[in-house]
């Protein structure tokens, strides 16, 4: 039941763009470069680290090569102008609210009221999309992620809740172009990011693309965290018989249960709080999008705030939903028009009371990112993200110091 771990070193020349990539710890491990050059070139596997990685099985084409330039995450991310309605902190906003799924199953089991279970499964019901394309655990292992093609309200509710642990969505892309029809992707926001730049290199996908939604991201937990929080519960990836990280709640239980039927919890706070967001990834650690300015729409927890800080006492879940394009909002205008969701309107400013984390975040990512580049020579190139500006609001000295750690992290961390 437990994910193979791999040396992820190349057999081709390690001079690959994207295997400097992945020593430098920009990967973000979303899959786009195997879609790319194709599987037999290029392949995601486990690192030792317990994140996925490629690995070069031969010699890029120099047509493949430029294509993972200028979509890969862990080398670009970008705009490619800043348009009206670009927020300093938040990114292109058409509208703002907060509500829930109307179904009572979807939005127990989604992780945040089930928006964006609500949203895919209205697309797959008024035929505007033929399916979607999300992470759902895999059918084999309780602990890895795959993609799956949901088609029905099943399906939709078998991929509810959040999974933190590595994913690569990216990798079967020509699998979904292959299908050839109109289809919504669900992924994280820098899945978004490349899945837009891939877009401009692929007519198909570009004309299939109905929606792409997102959700606000802390970062990608090595599947090495999950086996630490296994262990803190008393039991271990080898005994599975299924875990979940959270939902069937708001915010839900990380809950184990054994194939002899026992079974282990515990709060959201303890699991990701205190042991998985202690194994992010680097490239997480200064990532300039954390909540999905890429996607049409973006859904995210709409916590209550208690003392100036998020209240993860359990209660029936509500979601943010940010429309970031015409596009999003008129797709969430017909859901609440059908009645899938209900929701209503939320000012912008509230949105920093529900998500203080990504305030923070975006504030020092330019200081972090700069830092990165001084302790491993290189850096990811970020255009038109707003990160100078953010940076100037954020408090100088406690940025500083953020910068420092970052820097210290940066020349001791290995990927």
């Amino acid at each position: 039941m437990n994910q193979a771990i791999h040396d992820a070193s190349p057999v081709a020349d390690p001079a690959e763009p994207v295997m400097q990539v992945a020593r430098n710890g920009y990967c973000t491990g979303c899959g786009a470069c195997e879609s790319i050059a194709g599987s037999d070139t290029i392949t995601m596997r486990t690192s030792r680290g317990g994140w996925l990685r490629p690995t070069v099985l031969k010699p890029l084409s120099e047509h493949a090569r430029a294509v993972i330039r200028d979509v890969c995450p862990g080398m670009t991310v970008r705009h490619e102008r800043i348009e009206a309605g670009h927020h300093l902190l938040w990114g292109p906003l058409v509208a703002v609210r907060a509500g829930h799924s109307t179904d009572p199953a979807l939005r127990r089991q989604g992780s945040s009221g089930g928006g964006i279970s609500a949203i895919a499964l209205h697309l797959l019901e008024s035929g505007k999309v033929a399916f979607v394309a999300q992470i759902a655990v895999s059918r084999t292992d309780p602990l890895a992620n795959e993609l799956q093609i949901s088609r029905n309200r099943a399906d939709i509710l078998r991929a509810a809740g959040s999974r933190y642990a590595p994913s690569a969505p990216l990798g079967r892309l020509r699998e979904i172009i292959a299908l050839d029809q109109p289809f919504a992707f669900v992924g994280k926001p820098c899945d978004i990011a490349a899945l837009r730049r891939y877009a401009l290199h692929d007519a198909r996908l570009k004309a299939n693309l109905v929606c792409a939604i997102s959700f606000m991201c802390a970062g990608v937990p090595s599947i090495l965290g999950t086996h630490e929080l296994l262990k803190k519960l008393g039991t271990s990836a080898d005994e599975l018989k299924t875990f979940r990280y959270r939902g069937d709640g708001w915010p839900g239980m990380a809950r184990a249960v054994t194939r002899d039927g026992r079974f282990f919890q515990t709060d959201y706070n303890s699991s990701w709080g205190t042991v998985l967001n202690r194994h992010l990834q680097f490239r997480c650690k200064i990532c300039p999008d954390g909540t999905g300015e890429f996607a049409d729409i973006v859904c995210a927890d709409a916590w209550y705030g208690k003392d100036g800080y998020p209240d993860f006492t359990e209660r029936d879940g509500r979601s943010l939903l940010l429309s970031r394009t015409r596009t999003g909002e008129e797709l969430v205008r017909r859901a609440i028009e059908s009645g899938a969701i209900e929701a209503d309107d939320l000012p912008v400013d509230d949105i920093a009371q529900m998500q203080p984390y990504q305030v923070y975040r975006k504030q020092v990512v330019w200081g972090r990112r700069l830092a990165a580049r001084l302790a491993r020579g290189s850096a990811p190139a970020y255009t038109n993200m707003g990160l100078f500006r953010a940076a100037l609001s954020a408090r100088p000295v406690s940025a500083l110091r953020d910068a420092i750690g970052t820097f210290r992290r940066a020349k001791g961390e290995k990927q």
